[in-house]
């Protein structure tokens, strides 16, 4: 199922009933849409696993509907307390995958989910926004004219390191071959949820927000932005679903660095390829990638290994449980990372 995570299918979703999946989260890695990068990140998987199943039981406790069932380990399923050893494999329920249509314009038809109500996925990728720091794309939009700060509250663009006053909520698509920002009203249309459904969406979206800040502050960790997916489950409940509150989800600082995906990001950045990328792009948003004549370069080892002691030295800290006993702590990998000259 995608780029990074497979999907092994126990039972079908019905339009009547959820279905039974085991999602594996591997240790492939994607950036800037491109899909599977070249290399792998070791154990980036198992520290991915810990962490979104912490996040869905503190959900569960909040009273917030998961597709969450638990965490697969010697042939049975588990909470996370008793989990022996670091896993790679979640249940969850699961919900229809509906796909909008093209049209000859090549505008996308979302007609379906307005007669679909049942057990769908919602084609939203919804975002919280506490900071807006350097490259944000929110940024972007604003710079060149596509969004209105005073729309969002805002007069001026704040400094990258100053929280905002309130979080910025944000909506981009998700089941098109490039994410495309929303409006509200768009959100809203092409989601096929009612208003009062899709002002629950954003309490949910409100509710991850404070409970991932809640439990990473004491941690030195800042919380930076993110997002989440929904699904309208068996009594057209919304419920969270896919993953949530992990670097892949989440752009976390520790000590005003990024520990998050963003580091992969940030070094490609400075890369021909990825000029390549934002060039195609700009000629096309649909063929884009077929543009691009050059693969991906590699990572460079050094920052593979530290990339990969990030993501398990994160899953020892917001689990609070040791889970990688060799790895260092998130101080001395953040150190590392900043001696690499990132």
């Amino acid at each position: 199922m995608g780029s990074v995570k497979d999907l092994l299918i126990m039972r079908k979703a019905t339009k009547d009933r959820c279905g039974t999946g085991r999602f594996t989260f591997s240790d492939r890695y994607s950036v800037f849409d491109w899909g599977e990068m070249p290399d792998l990140i070791p154990h980036k998987g198992e520290a991915l696993t810990l962490m979104t199943a912490f996040f869905f039981e503190r959900l569960e406790e909040a009273g917030i509907p998961t597709h969450y069932r638990g965490i697969v380990s010697d042939g049975g399923v588990v909470p996370l307390s008793k989990l022996p050893r670091p896993e790679r494999t979640m249940e969850v329920r699961l919900v229809r995958v509906l796909r909008p249509g093209l049209r000859r314009d090549h505008t996308y038809d979302y007609s379906l989910f307005k007669e679909e109500t049942g057990n769908r996925l919602i084609p939203l990728e919804i975002i919280y926004r506490n900071f807006l720091p350097e490259g944000s794309s929110f940024v972007k939009r604003v710079q060149n004219g596509s969004i209105l700060l005073r729309d969002y509250g805002l007069d001026q663009i704040p400094h990258p390191e100053d929280r905002l006053s309130r979080p910025i909520f944000d909506f981009s698509t998700k089941l098109e071959p490039t994410d495309r920002y929303l409006t509200p009203a768009e959100a809203m249309d092409i989601s096929g949820l009612a208003p009062p459904a899709f002002q629950r969406a954003q309490d949910i979206l409100h509710q991850v927000n404070l409970l991932i800040n809640r439990i990473l502050a004491p941690l030195g960790l800042v919380n930076v932005d993110g997002k989440i997916e929904l699904g309208m489950g068996d009594k057209n409940e919304l419920m969270v679903v896919d993953a949530l509150g992990t670097p892949d989800e989440c752009r976390f600082y520790f000590q005003g660095f990024h520990v998050s995906k963003e580091v992969a990001r940030i070094h490609y950045r400075g890369t021909d390829w990825y000029r390549s990328v934002e060039a195609a792009k700009r000629e096309d948003r649909e063929t884009w990638k077929e543009r691009v004549s050059q693969p991906p370069p590699f990572l460079p080892p050094e920052l593979r290994t530290l990339i990969s002691a990030m993501y398990r030295s994160l899953a020892n800290a917001v689990t609070g449980r040791i889970w990688y006993p060799d790895t260092p702590s998130l101080d001395a990998v953040v150190r590392s990372l900043k001696e690499a000259a990132l």
